[in-house]
């Protein structure tokens, strides 16, 4: 490696005394450090200190481009920290990064868990819904929070849930001298406000979590009554067949169901809807889901709105598909791309048996009824029809 001009000091509680010699060597010979006013403090740095921007910004740091640089993080700076941030805008040979043990690590140390199967979350800026996807019984959870107030914010958010009976460990300051760790339940805990460096730990209990299958009950959704109903939007997400980082469009997204439960698999999601009062429901369903950072709700009519989308690896056209938008569509999306449209009329149904004939693909037609009662008796009622085409492009 050439001689960076940038480290990156990973920084605990416990200050000079748990840095490494490279790190001390590198905030010695730095003209600049930047950091938290903690961080600056606990690394007795003065005269040469910067606390960072009030809103954050690195451009101070990339100023000083080509002159010995210190950022001071804390922990483990690629972690829910500044790393990426900074390093994302730099060539490799110009930095170098020296980790400390992330509030993750300590924290998994302290409780004796196994890391590897704890779910961090950074919930600083994130709302609380982040979790939903994770909630489970006997899950074991580490979340960074920005106070004592949040961290009681948090437990009353979960109570209200019916996760009230959850184990609740409340630590303070990892690995240094005012290192404080309790154990509560939710529902049972008094946060201090004036807390400050707080994570929380969870071990969940009392509740039920989502199911992780597909086609989760229709009811968890906001709708209109345009919803792509659970036991076909089970056989959509079939044919769509998700993959962790992948990106859908859901044209005509309705209440944006499939797009939640794409997103749930690990992938992103780009909602297009022309009516406001539908887009709303997306977002709230979104929201409800912990998803926003995972779906964008994009309001128009296809196909003129996704010339500027970023391209997807997958398409689902629920609605509102003619002959005109469908061509559109192909000639926007690369190949190999997943596309899989509804259709329940006769004229739509007439379209995806010709897409069939022409791209090849599989068409499949769903019928389903539910037992309801007749008068004194039960009998089965039909449900409209749908037809499926599923291909590539």
């Amino acid at each position: 490696m050439a001689d960076p001009w940038l480290t990156i000091v990973g920084c605990g509680e416990d200050g000079l005394d748990g840095l490494s010699d490279a790190s001390r060597k590198a905030l010695a010979d730095a003209e600049t450090v930047f950091g938290g006013e903690r961080h600056l403090a606990l690394a007795g740095i003065t005269g040469r200190g910067h606390p960072w921007p009030v809103p954050f910004a690195t451009s101070g740091v990339l100023a000083c481009r080509g002159r010995p640089t210190v950022v001071l993080a804390s922990g483990d700076p690629f972690w829910f920290g500044v790393g990426s941030t900074l390093t994302e805008q730099l060539n490799d040979d110009e930095w170098i990064a020296y980790p400390a043990p992330s509030t993750f690590s300590r924290a998994a140390a302290r409780l004796g868990w196994r890391l590897e199967s704890v779910v961090c979350l950074g919930l600083h800026a994130a709302p609380f819904e982040r979790l939903v996807p994770h909630l489970a019984l006997d899950a074991r959870i580490i979340c960074l929070v920005r106070d004592g107030k949040a961290a009681g914010l948090l437990a009353e958010w979960l109570t209200m849930r019916g996760w009230g009976e959850s184990k609740l460990w409340n630590l303070v300051a990892l690995g240094g001298p005012r290192e404080s760790i309790t154990q509560h339940r939710a529902d049972d805990y008094t946060a201090d406000p004036g807390e400050r460096l707080v994570a929380v730990a969870l071990e969940l209990s009392g509740s039920d979590g989502l199911p992780r299958s597909s086609g989760l009950p229709d009811a968890l959704f906001v709708h209109d009554g345009q919803i792509t109903k659970r036991p076909i939007r089970a056989l959509a997400l079939s044919a769509l067949a998700p993959r962790l980082g992948e990106r859908l469009w859901d044209i005509g997204a309705g209440s944006g169901s499939i797009a939640v439960e794409w997103a749930l698999c690990g992938g992103s999601a780009i909602a297009i809807e022309t009516r406001e009062r539908r887009a709303a429901n997306i977002r709230a369903n979104a929201a409800a889901f912990g998803l926003t950072h995972r779906i964008r709700v994009v309001e128009g009519t296809a196909p003129d709105i996704l010339s500027g989308l970023e391209t997807p690896q997958a398409v689902f056209m629920g609605g509102g598909l003619d002959a005109a938008m469908f061509d559109a569509i192909w000639s926007l999306v690369p190949p190999r791309t997943r596309l899989v449209a509804h259709a329940v009329t006769l004229e739509t149904e007439a379209l995806l048996a010709d897409l069939q004939q022409r791209h090849g693909g599989e068409l499949m037609r769903i019928e389903i009824a539910h037992a309801a009662s007749l008068g004194r008796y039960r009998s089965w009622d039909a449900v409209r029809p749908i037809v499926q085409w599923s291909g590539f492009r």
